[in-house]
């Protein structure tokens, strides 16, 4: 659990910085240049990335029950786990509706994501991985609508929507047809 732990710390601490001073990121970049500073922020990202996956990997072998999942709650994820995926497609797609109406669709995703896996999970690793997704993706995406940014410069268009369902859709498909079985080692239909 501690390198798990760990794990979270350094890769949602480096996703944090701007939820904690937007002018403390700000000097950061301006301090290292662009360029030194997307690459420490990717090198210590990856880093954390590794630590989580790890460290989920060992503590879920061990781990205890904090609650059982109600009936229902793996059909529910089932449900919710694409919506996620289409709107962090929304986020890499040209712009659409969806990312107009919701500003931060990769946030919201994230926070879906973890959510329906919450639903579906009640292991103790289970809860700290998902968990600590959620918390941070609701504490960011609330920041980030506190954030006077212009969050298209664009404008919207139904492409971008079409794409994003589809690239969600696809996603989706991909992660029931053995995807997720093949990196969790759990498929998400039992």
């Amino acid at each position: 659990m501690t390198i798990l732990i760990i794990g979270l710390f350094i890769f949602l601490g480096i996703h944090s910085i701007r939820i904690v001073s937007e002018s403390g990121y700000r000097t950061m970049v301006q301090r290292l240049g662009e360029g030194r500073f997307k690459g420490a922020y990717s090198l210590l990202s990856l880093i954390g990335l590794v630590l989580v996956v790890y460290g989920y990997g060992w503590a879920r072998a061990g781990q205890g029950v904090l609650y059982d999942p109600f009936a229902g709650a793996g059909h529910l994820a089932l449900v919710l786990v694409p919506i996620s995926f289409i709107l962090v497609a929304a986020a890499y797609v040209p712009a659409g509706h969806i990312k107009k109406f919701v500003r931060h669709p990769m946030v919201l995703g994230v926070a879906v994501w973890a959510f329906a896996h919450l639903l579906a999970n009640g292991g103790t690793a289970d809860v700290v991985l998902f968990g600590s997704f959620f918390v941070w993706a609701v504490v960011d995406y609330l920041n980030s609508l506190g954030r006077h940014i212009p969050v298209l410069a664009e404008r919207p268009r139904a492409k971008g929507d079409v794409l994003a369902v589809v690239a969600g859709i696809a996603v989706s498909a991909a992660f029931v047809a053995g995807l997720h079985r093949w990196l969790v080692g759990v498929s998400p239909l039992v």
